[in-house]
């Protein structure tokens, strides 16, 4: 019998894809990546450590649909970067997978075509291209974490990783964020609880065996040593949780878990009520609480565009407008430019005083 009539009863066809060996032949790590990426894992684990006193703020799209505007977008951030080094560390946000709650645009590396064409090959070839690019111009980047195998394809180019509120929970993702070599935050669930996060950062932190594949795209058993590097992400629910009180609280809840307080907060999403004008509020008031004498957040993550809003991804992807997002709504670029800036001159002071 040449086939199982029990198997693939639902599949209709499938597609072999290049080994991440091959892929990476194709775009390979250049020494001046190499030294990007290093040098940007290093400061994150610094000042998750409060070996440095600065906050990393991860900037950028919500996500990567158009790598010209990316490039764009890269090129403000890196000088931008250089301008408020001495208190922000900026990594650029570069997601290329999209967690749907029901249906639609699943990201860059599934779908590059914005067509429903799904050539995944060509996703994985391109959105290593662009991140090889970012970390030869210097800039480090952060992405989100979502199909296990991604990493394998893209991960030596990534600085810092996220798991996201809807597969916190997932026993999958913990183990493979057990054995990134990222830093790895994990944000609260989208109604705001904070128990899976907590226990993400708990499992995580802890050895693992699990299946994936290598680098030859051979099934593999992986074991892992655990990931000593992570973070909660406060991301908000129900309502936002980035302020005074809400913060002590999840420092409490992380110390009777016997996790370190190392808190991040994202300014999108649930704390900016899905607003994205009010994000610039939500950076406020964390700058307030580490001006009160705050060392739990170490840092913050900003959605921002080179144009402000967002735009429906419609049948023809040649009509949308350039730099905005087709996500998430995201901040324009000046008003993000003018608002790190701002938080850079009123910590200054604070962080010099901690060296």
């Amino acid at each position: 019998m040449d086939r199982n009539p029990l198997c693939d009863v639902n599949v209709v066809s499938k597609t072999l894809l290049p080994t991440p060996k091959e892929v990476e032949a194709r775009r390979p790590l250049t020494p001046e990546a190499l030294a990007t990426v290093s040098r940007g894992r290093r400061t994150v684990v610094d000042i998750l450590e409060h070996q440095d006193p600065r906050w990393f703020a991860v900037v950028g799209p919500c996500s990567i649909h158009d790598l010209a505007a990316a490039r764009e977008y890269a090129g403000r951030l890196r000088a931008l970067a250089d301008e408020v080094a001495d208190t922000l560390f900026l990594v650029m946000r570069v997601y290329f997978e999209k967690p749907r709650t029901s249906i639609g645009w699943k990201g860059f590396v599934n779908d590059p075509y914005l067509d429903d064409s799904f050539r995944i090959a060509e996703g994985l070839v391109m959105a290593r291209g662009l991140l090889l690019d970012l970390a030869t111009l210097g800039l480090p980047v952060a992405t989100e974490a979502l199909d296990p195998i991604t990493p394998q394809y893209l991960g030596d180019l990534v600085s810092v990783s996220a798991i996201g509120a809807r597969t916190t929970e997932s026993q999958p993702h913990r183990e493979m964020a057990s054995g990134l070599s990222t830093p790895v935050g994990f944000k609260n669930a989208t109604d705001g609880s904070l128990e899976s996060a907590v226990n993400a950062m708990q499992s995580a932190s802890r050895p693992h065996s699990f299946l994936g594949i290598d680098q030859r795209g051979q099934c593999a058993v992986f074991r892992t040593r655990g990931n000593r590097h992570g973070y909660l992400i406060l991301r908000g629910g129900d309502r936002p949780n980035h302020d005074a009180a809400t913060v002590a609280r999840v420092e409490g809840i992380l110390a009777d878990a016997g996790m370190p307080a190392r808190l991040v907060v994202d300014c999108s999403h649930g704390n900016s009520g899905k607003d994205c004008e009010r994000q610039p509020a939500v950076l406020d008031d964390c700058v307030q609480q580490r001006l009160a004498g705050n060392r739990s957040i170490v840092g913050v993550m900003l959605e921002s565009h080179l144009h402000g809003g967002n735009q429906p991804l419609g049948p023809d992807p040649s009509m949308l407008q350039y730099g905005v997002s087709i996500t998430d709504a995201c901040l324009d670029w000046d008003t993000t430019a003018r608002v790190l800036r701002d938080t850079r001159d009123r910590l200054r002071p604070t962080v010099e005083a901690t060296r």
